[in-house]
């Protein structure tokens, strides 16, 4: 699913039109990027919870070069799922139904 499934799956839901359904999703993703970088933590009871988590700065390896090389400290987005996202159940995908082989043959009884 895209962007733009999601906001015609929106409109249906609620009832507003495609527009107003994709002002809603930009304002929530612009509310959210901007708590996120203030610091904040913001918690969807039941669906999950978005923060921010900062990755101190560290000392890796160029792997074409094996060269040591400093990697800077940055500050990432991350998501954890509710309970309700935990316990999902995913339906397997059916396989296509493929010929039974053929029954083999009895043996024949050595003498």
């Amino acid at each position: 699913m895209n962007k733009s499934d999601l906001v015609a799956k929106i409109a249906a839901g609620a009832e507003l039109t495609k527009v107003q359904a994709e002002k809603a999703l930009n304002s929530f993703i612009a509310e959210t990027t901007a708590a996120l970088k203030a610091g904040d933590k913001i918690t969807l009871v039941g669906f999950g919870t978005f923060s921010a988590v900062t990755r101190a700065a560290r000392t890796g390896r160029n792997p074409q070069t094996g060269k040591a090389i400093k990697i800077a400290a940055k500050t990432n987005g991350k998501f954890s799922p509710g309970k309700s996202l935990k316990d999902l159940t995913a339906k397997p995908v059916k396989a296509a139904k493929t010929a039974k082989p053929a029954a083999k043959a009895p043996a024949k009884k050595k003498k």
